[in-house]
């Protein structure tokens, strides 16, 4: 079955039938997909099949994975459910990124990270296969650094780093070199005096 599944801000998760969105004409004012408190609002959200894997990266470089059809449906109008009745986190540990892959359609091979301190990695995906309901190290994070992004490759993508003090680099992901599950990553962007706030995979092309 197709779904949705949306992640805000204060870690309220929920899914909902892709079907609950239908398509409108341009100039339509859409429909409300999701309540939320006033100070929250949806941070990710990801369209994928309730038997793919949905895998979490926290702030705190971990990583944990659930079926599509673990997250719990909820109607249109609610906030959802908690993230951490769902996943062991703990104290000041948040979800910073979502991926999903389905075992049967797959063009993914490797999984980028990108830390507030500039940092890049990249690992074979399939080292994220067994993954235990308490987590697992995803990347080894240095002092007082975060991981703010993950997004899957199919080895040909480029990357694209943006700074909070404008600045923003972009190149092909082989330059940067495969590395192990636990391993820190190499420079991926010159910051100075200043932190990564953004991070995507691009596809060769795309502006």
């Amino acid at each position: 079955e197709d779904i949705i599944v949306t992640l805000t801000n204060k870690g309220y998760i929920k899914r909902l039938k892709a079907d609950t969105y239908k398509t409108q004409n341009r100039g339509g004012v859409g429909i409300k997909g999701m309540s939320t408190n006033e100070e929250d609002f949806v941070e990710q959200l990801i369209s994928m099949k309730t038997h793919d894997y949905i895998l979490f990266f926290t702030n705190k470089g971990r990583i944990y994975r659930l079926k599509g059809y673990e997250i719990p449906e909820f109607s249109r109008q609610s906030k959802g459910l908690p993230i951490i009745n769902l996943l062991p986190l703990e104290k000041d540990e948040n979800v910073s990124s979502i991926v999903s892959y389905s075992d049967e359609e797959n063009d993914y091979k490797y999984l980028v990270f990108v830390t507030r301190k500039g940092l890049v990695k990249r690992t074979n995906l399939s080292e994220f296969d067994n993954i235990r309901k308490s987590g697992k190290i995803a990347i080894s994070l240095k002092d007082e650094d975060e991981l703010i992004y993950v997004g899957a490759t199919t080895g040909n993508d480029e990357i694209a780093i943006g700074a909070n003090n404008g600045r923003m680099v972009r190149f092909t992901e082989d330059e940067v070199r495969v590395m192990g599950r636990t391993a820190s990553g190499v420079k991926g962007i010159e910051l100075e005096d200043s932190i990564v706030i953004g991070a995507e995979v691009i596809k060769p092309g795309q502006l």
